[in-house]
C-alpha cells in the first residue's frame, strides 16, 4: 500500500464577494502552492462558482449545486435544485432535465460521450437515468443503497468505459457497480478493517476509474480518500495522519494527468503528490 507525503496546493473557502459574469473579478479565496501549481476550477455547494487560476469568480449560479462539469463548448453542466442545467456562460439555459414526481432528490449529472445525460435520483424510487439530447429517458438503471434515507442513498455516479456503472452508496459503506439493467456485477466494500471498519463511518461520496481500472474513491466522513484495485483491495490512501488533520468531510476528487490527485472537502482542498512512501 502506498501512502502520500507532500502537499502542494491549499484552497481557502470563505467567500469574499460574487461575480455576475465573466468581465467581473471579485476573489474566491486563495490558492497557495509551494510549487507554483495553479488550477481553474467549478466547486459545487451553498454557491456554484467557476474560477480561474486566480481564484476569480468568471462565473456562478445561486443554487445550492450538488454536482458538474464544464463542456467542451464552454457551457456548464450542473445539478441545482433538483435540476439538471446545460447553462452557458451568460446565464442562459439550454437544456434541462427536472426531478421525477414522488422522488426526493436530484444529485449526479454528467454528460456523456454518447450526448445523453446521466443523473441519479434519490427518493422512493432510487434510480440512475441517461435522459437524451430530446429529454426522453434513454435509460433506467434502479439502484439498490440498502436505506430508505433518500439523502444518504447516493451520491457521485459515473459510467465506465465498459458501458457499467458505478455508484457511491453511503450507508451501505459500499461501491457498486451496475449493469443497465440494475444487476450489481461489482462491490467494493468501505468499511474494511484496515480502514477502521464501521466505526470510522468511510462512507463513499466520489469514486471514479483510475488507470488500470482501479477506483479512486473519497470516504467523507471517515477524512480519508483511497484506491482501490478492481478486486477491492486498497492500494494508495491519504488520511488526516498524512496531512496534518487538514482533512474535513473530503467529497470530490480527481485524478490529474500528471498523476497528483486533487481532493475537495467543506474545510479544505488540496492536491496531492502522487509519489509515496510504501
Amino acid at each position: 500500500m502506498k501512502f502520500i507525503l507532500p502537499l502542494l496546493l491549499a484552497f481557502a473557502l470563505p467567500f469574499f464577494s460574487f461575480a455576475k459574469n465573466e468581465t467581473s473579478t471579485p476573489f474566491f479565496g486563495k490558492q497557495v502552492s509551494q510549487s507554483g501549481i495553479k488550477h481553474s476550477f467549478l466547486i459545487c455547494g451553498n454557491k456554484t462558482v467557476l474560477l480561474n487560476e486566480n481564484s476569480e469568480i468568471v462565473w456562478q449560479t445561486e443554487s445550492y449545486g450538488r454536482d458538474g462539469f464544464i463542456l467542451p463548448n464552454g457551457h456548464i453542466l450542473v445539478s441545482v435544485g433538483n435540476v439538471a442545467k446545460e447553462i452557458t456562460r451568460k446565464g442562459e439555459t439550454v437544456w434541462s432535465y427536472k426531478l421525477s414526481k414522488g422522488n426526493k432528490e436530484l444529485g449526479s449529472c454528467v454528460r456523456l460521450q454518447n450526448g445523453n445525460t446521466l443523473v441519479v435520483e434519490r427518493g422512493v424510487k432510487p434510480q440512475l437515468l441517461e435522459v437524451s439530447k430530446m429529454g426522453s429517458i434513454a435509460v433506467t438503471v434502479p439502484l439498490k443503497p440498502e436505506t430508505t434515507n433518500a439523502h444518504m442513498q447516493t451520491r457521485m455516479a459515473r459510467k465506465l468505459a465498459n458501458g457499467n456503472y458505478i455508484v457511491p452508496h453511503l450507508l451501505a459503506f459500499a461501491v457498486k457497480e451496475y449493469k443497465p439493467d440494475g444487476t450489481v456485477v461489482r462491490t467494493i466494500k468501505t468499511d474494511l478493517t484496515e480502514l477502521g471498519g464501521r466505526k470510522e463511518r468511510n462512507w463513499p461520496f466520489t469514486a471514479i476509474e483510475v488507470k488500470g481500472r482501479n477506483l479512486l474513491v473519497n470516504l467523507t466522513n471517515g477524512n480519508k480518500t483511497v484506491e482501490f484495485d478492481h478486486g477491492g483491495k486498497v492500494v494508495w490512501r491519504v488520511d488526516n495522519s498524512h496531512v496534518g488533520g487538514r482533512f474535513a468531510d473530503p467529497c470530490g476528487g480527481q485524478r490529474l494527468s500528471n498523476g497528483n490527485t486533487v481532493i475537495c472537502s467543506y474545510g479544505q482542498k488540496r492536491e496531492i503528490c502522487q509519489n509515496s512512501l510504501r
